[in-house]
């Protein structure tokens, strides 16, 4: 009855106004992130260990089950999903290009989001893996920034399209393989270990392109510069998680063995991606060009932890995907003011802001600290649990990825001192303003977080390890059986 309900809101609103429809769209998803809070804080750690999953919704069609199944690591995705919701309608409050359809869009991929985090079916997940690239490939080509936002939304969609092609035969073989895909069930059954490393290779790409990793990480520099702030938000916030969740959930348990085979492999791809964008972060003049590049190299970096395959690596790759939601955001958004304000984004033009805009710089240096693993930042509980998970493989691969983190505190750095310190641009600078009390709100939320979470990581750590423990038993126990 309260799904009938709120379609018939959701429709009754679309029909009604724009105004209208903003306003309940911020109503679902402000009361939807109060009832994941309170579900999970009413929740005990056994309860969502061993109860493991909530089944919400089930559908059955030709023995696909399109089955809603939570657990603590999902979430957290959908909190993190319904947060910077709720934040993107906040940031378009003053839009006036086609508002509705725009809330529309941002609902869409809300709504997919959720879908890919909780279903159970390989090939349901495969249609909302997919379905977000049309309300994406519309967010950037229609409210982009420039003349290039077209281009940048083809290159996004086909780039990712093809990848996932290769996902799509996979996905038929197990179906005729197996005669379902529902990985609760395929998962437990044995597969020739030719025929695990041929189609681990297809899962792995479709999945490389999504992260995305070297080489296959053009299409993202492009598609953040392009797109509007909330499709920034979104695209690093939550998308580029996809692809690590969908190693942990279905390509793990699947193939474990040929994840193990292959894990030399990925490290080294992994490993050329952070140098590679690191550099090329250094390159960058364009603000959201540098911040799109280190997201490539912090879910690099998320990588090295997955295919480390102990628990310090995992809880620490879960950690850093979640900080990076909120800190690559924050400082979309940072970037995003500052657009706003004086119509680009080099960062030449800028200079000494902090004695213009005091609060942003504040707030700015909290998200650049955070980007760079501080400690007391929500990023660094990542980053150290993934270095303890290293040593146990490699300890000259944990050496290797140390040094990365100077190339991160380098470009960080960088981006603070040229756009707040040094002499104001007087000739360019001529107008400014502090932050707005919405602007406050939106970017100092996310400054919170980060912090309060890098303070008390335990928030978390003792909800997820769990279910990170249940997992990481499945993937022993296909290797070593």
């Amino acid at each position: 009855m309260l799904v009938v309900s709120l379609i018939f809101l959701f429709v009754y609103a679309i029909f009604f106004s724009a105004a209208f429809f903003r306003l309940f769209l911020l109503f679902v998803g402000f009361f939807g992130f109060l009832f994941m809070v309170e579900y999970l804080l009413t929740s005990n750690t056994l309860s969502l260990v061993f109860d493991h999953y909530c089944i919400v919704y089930k559908f059955e069609w030709i023995n696909l089950n399109y089955l809603l199944l939570f657990d603590s690591i999902t979430l957290y995705f959908i909190l993190l999903t319904l947060l910077l919701f709720v934040l993107c309608i906040l940031l378009a409050w003053n839009l006036k290009y086609k508002l509705r359809e725009f809330l529309i869009t941002l609902f869409l991929i809300n709504f997919f989001l959720i879908n890919v985090f909780g279903i159970a079916d390989l090939f349901f997940f495969y249609i909302f893996f997919e379905s977000l690239l049309i309300p994406m490939f519309l967010l950037i080509g229609v409210w982009g920034s420039r003349e290039r936002k077209v281009g940048a939304a083809y290159q996004f969609f086909l780039y990712t399209l093809l990848g996932s092609i290769f996902m799509l035969i996979s996905i038929f073989f197990v179906y005729s393989h197996f005669g379902t895909t529902d990985f609760r069930i395929f998962s437990f059954f044995s597969i020739t270990l030719e025929r695990q490393l041929l189609f681990w290779l297809f899962f792995f790409f479709a999945i490389a392109v999504k992260v995305p990793m070297f080489p296959v990480h053009i299409w993202l520099p492009e598609a953040h510069v392009e797109a509007p702030t909330a499709g920034s938000v979104i695209l690093a916030g939550v998308l580029l998680k996809l692809g690590l969740f969908a190693l942990l959930k279905f390509l793990f348990p699947s193939f474990a063995v040929a994840s193990v085979i292959y894990a030399p492999f990925v490290f080294l791809l992994a490993l050329i991606g952070i140098v590679y964008a690191s550099c090329s972060t250094l390159a960058q003049i364009d603000m959201k060009k540098l911040v799109a590049y280190s997201s490539v190299a912090h879910m690099n970096f998320a990588v090295l932890g997955m295919f480390s395959f102990n628990f310090y690596g995992l809880v620490g790759s879960i950690s850093l995907m979640l900080s990076h939601g909120l800190v690559s955001s924050g400082l979309f958004l940072c970037v995003g003011s500052l657009y706003d304000r004086y119509k680009t984004r080099l960062f030449i033009y800028y200079g000494g802001l902090i004695r213009l805009m005091p609060i942003f710089s504040f707030l700015f240096f909290l998200l650049v600290l955070a980007n760079m693993s501080f400690p007391g930042t929500f990023s660094f509980i990542g980053e150290l649990l993934i270095f303890f998970g290293l040593i146990f493989v490699n300890f000259f691969l944990c050496l290797f990825s140390g040094f990365t983190m100077v190339l991160s505190a380098s470009y960080s750095l960088a981006l603070y001192t040229h756009t707040m310190l040094g002499n104001l641009n007087a000739f360019f600078v001529k107008h400014f303003s502090d932050v707005s009390r919405r602007e406050f709100f939106i970017i100092g939320s996310l400054c919170v977080l980060t912090i309060l979470f890098g303070v008390f990581p335990n928030l978390i750590l003792l909800v997820v390890e769990g279910n990170l423990s249940l997992y990481l038993d499945v993937i022993l126990f296909y290797i070593y059986s």
